[in-house]
Parts: structure tokens; C-alpha cells; sequence
């Protein structure tokens, strides 16, 4: 009882109620509209169905590669940061062949992914080098010295996987996709009072589901110089 009653006392669940009361006494468009959109952001039932719906399009097969690429997500010349760990696990996880393992890392602090992947993957033959400061600078720079591989399996984080996947089809490359699972894309738990609360984790889904879509969108309409490429 105590879990079930628990989450309407939580303070975006009280604001949610207020911001209902509010509407039912002024009875304004807009309060019904910023309630509205405030209840279909933060449901979990709803964004449980998004995030469903998201990993069924990026979904891929695991299959054998004859190249591994890891695209770098940040960190420091010491330091590396967890999406980062995450790929890398996700790439020993799918790897099956005992012998060599061919893998291409790019970003610009290389030694701690090469640490790391060696902790990992004693037998790997890596390289990594600098390709860019964002997505589409990477895709640039790989795109010549992938245009003639077979098979390649890019590893990124499973909230990235949407845009990778574009870019894969807009480059013609022979590719599939590994996504790293994320806290982001995980399910919420939802019980019977999932449908009159809401979350504030489903807000970090939304808001990168929406860089994702947005970044995409301002590469496509013209905003290649924004980019670099």
C-alpha cells in the first residue's frame, strides 16, 4: 500500500494536482493545455510506450563483423567516462571469434578507451584517432576509410543509435549497429499508479530524444556549416 500511495505525495505529483485544480476552477485553455502537455511528458505509461517504441526502430541483429567501430563519447586524457565503458562492454558482449579482433575508436583522448579495451579484450587489434567534434565530423572522417568494408558494426549508446542509423543509410555503408544500453532507455517501474503520476526520469528521455531528432533535423535543413562537415 505504503508504494502505491507513496508517488502522490512526491512534489511533481503535487504540482501536477494543483496545476489540475487550477484548470477545473479558471477553466482556461491554457491552463489545460500546460497540464496537458506537463501529464503527457511526465507519464510513465506513456514514456514507457516511447521508449518501446524507440528501441524497436533502432533494434539490429547481432551478426559477425569484420570491423568494429566505437564512436568515442567524450572524457579526458585520464579519465573515461561511463557511456564510454558502456560501449566498450557492449562490443566484448557481442565479439565471438577467439582470435584478433579488428576495432577503429574515434576521439581525441585515445589512450584510456585503448586501456580499457585491452582490460576487455586482450586480443584486440585497435586504433583510434581524432574524427571530429561531433556525429557528422565522425561519419566525414570514417567515410573514406570505410568505403570499401564489408560488415562493420558501429557501437554507440542506444539513445545515439536513431542518428548513426541515418547516417549509415546517407553514407551507403555496409553497417549495422551494437546500441550500449543507457539508463535512458530503460523502463520505468510502473505500478496502478503510473496512470495519475508522473516521473521526472521521463523528462531526461524526452529532452534527449529530442536533441537526437533536433540535431538531426538542423544537419539535414541546411546547417552542415553549423556542423563543420
Amino acid at each position: 500500500m505504503k508504494d502505491l500511495l507513496e508517488p502522490f505525495l512526491y512534489p511533481q505529483n503535487l504540482l501536477l494536482y494543483g496545476l489540475l485544480l487550477a484548470c477545473l476552477l479558471y477553466r482556461k485553455k491554457g491552463l489545460w493545455l500546460l497540464w496537458g502537455f506537463y501529464y503527457l511528458v511526465g507519464n510513465t505509461y506513456i514514456a514507457n510506450h516511447a521508449r518501446l517504441w524507440y528501441q524497436q526502430g533502432i533494434s539490429s541483429v547481432t551478426a559477425p563483423a569484420s570491423l568494429y567501430v566505437v564512436l568515442g563519447c567524450g572524457g579526458s586524457a585520464t579519465q573515461l567516462p561511463a557511456c564510454a565503458r558502456a560501449r566498450i562492454q557492449q562490443l566484448n558482449a557481442e565479439v565471438a571469434q577467439p582470435g584478433p579482433v579488428a576495432v577503429l575508436i574515434t576521439t581525441r583522448y585515445c589512450q584510456p578507451y585503448l586501456d580499457y579495451l585491452q582490460q576487455q579484450l586482450p586480443a584486440v587489434v585497435a586504433d583510434c584517432f581524432d574524427a571530429g567534434d561531433n556525429t557528422y565530423q565522425e561519419f566525414a572522417s570514417l567515410a573514406p576509410r570505410l568505403a570499401q568494408q564489408r560488415q562493420i558494426r558501429f557501437i554507440t549508446s542506444d539513445f545515439h543509435s536513431w542518428r548513426v542509423s541515418r547516417l549509415i543509410a546517407e553514407y551507403q555503408l555496409d553497417a549495422s549497429i551494437g546500441a550500449a544500453s543507457s539508463q535512458t532507455l530503460r523502463p520505468v517501474n510502473c505500478s496502478l499508479n503510473c496512470f495519475f503520476t508522473v516521473n521526472l526520469s521521463n523528462l531526461d528521455f524526452y529532452s534527449k530524444l529530442t536533441a537526437e531528432f533536433s540535431s538531426y533535423a538542423v544537419y539535414k535543413l541546411g546547417g552542415r556549416k553549423l556542423t563543420g562537415v
